[in-house]
């Protein structure tokens, strides 16, 4: 192809994207249009409403508090402890109370709640958060530290804090439950929700969780809002701790409900165990086997366990 002959190529295919571009101001007026229909779900208010690009952050500084040196993106040293420290609470507060207070006003304005002084509300539950900060990080050195003893592959409590999934939505879910004690509606959640995307592990910030928690490997782990859960509990990747099958209407019928078991202290989960039910409780120190299927509660010290499955090997 001679050059004019490309020239000419690239006039054509410019027009033409002109002619496809023309078309996109009628598309944008169909799409704003529809946002008016009935039973479409849009928020198109003055007001804002909580962001998720917020909340990473929210994450990150948490983390920056809770971990000290682990996750600053500077140094921290005892010359600069302060400093660093204070910067980072000041920082976190201004996001975190912006938040609570979307949080607050957008369930407020969005279903014509009485006023609830949510200004007044956010500055407080922000304060009473990082206030907190030094309970949540004493409950969270015991998950590490129980995660370390019950980990022969693990060289050092530093890997854990650095490396492990299990730990990182566990710290998530332990600030999202104090905001979710705190009565904050949707940050916690989104909060739990941005860690189960990065880690594959999905806890409800209102589950009850003791301490010395672990979490190996992670991947596909379930844990429901009502779930109450002891101290010194050890659950492996993909295990599901739900709610019955539920029926037509259940959000309300049963909301607020318990709906998921109760794990007490010492237990221990296998990978592929599915535990169901609000009146199911797993008994103080029972092992459960990989893969069962549990709709009843176990006693104390039991161990429940498949029977080993048939293979069958072919040769050629």
């Amino acid at each position: 192809m001679s050059q004019d002959q490309q020239q000419s190529v690239c006039r054509t295919d410019a027009e033409s994207c002109t002619t496809y571009r023309t078309k996109l101001s009628g598309i944008a007026e169909h799409i704003i249009s529809a946002c008016h229909e009935e039973g479409c779900f849009t928020h198109i208010d003055y007001e804002p409403i909580p962001s998720e690009g917020y909340v990473d952050e929210i994450i990150q500084k948490l983390r920056e508090l809770l971990f000290p040196g682990y996750f600053s993106r500077g140094k921290i040293d005892p010359v600069n402890l302060n400093f660093a420290m204070g910067q980072t609470v000041s920082d976190l507060y201004d996001i975190l109370s912006r938040q609570i207070i979307h949080s607050i006003r957008h369930d407020c304005l969005r279903y014509n709640q009485p006023c609830s002084e949510c200004g007044d509300r956010g500055h407080t539950i922000a304060l009473s958060l990082l206030e907190s900060i030094p309970d949540l990080r004493q409950i969270l050195a015991t998950d590490v530290r129980a995660a370390f003893e019950g980990d022969p592959a693990a060289k050092s409590n530093d890997e854990i804090i650095f490396c492990y999934p299990g730990l990182y939505a566990i710290s998530v879910y332990r600030v999202a439950h104090r905001l979710f004690e705190l009565d904050v509606p949707l940050l916690p959640r989104l909060m739990t929700e941005q860690a189960h995307r990065t880690t594959g592990i999905d806890i409800h910030p209102g589950a009850v969780i003791g301490e010395r928690f672990v979490i190996d490997h992670g991947t596909g782990v379930v844990i429901g809002e009502t779930c109450r859960i002891g101290r010194n509990v050890r659950i492996y990747q993909g295990v599901t701790l739900g709610a019955l099958s539920l029926p037509m209407g259940a959000g309300k019928m049963l909301r607020g409900k318990k709906r998921h078991p109760t794990i007490e202290d010492d237990v221990i989960v296998y990978s592929g165990a599915t535990i169901l039910g609000g009146e199911t409780v797993i008994g103080k120190g029972s092992v459960i086997g990989g893969n069962v299927w549990i709709t009843a509660s176990v006693p104390a010290y039991t161990t429940v366990l498949m029977e080993p499955p048939k293979l069958i090997y072919k040769t050629p």
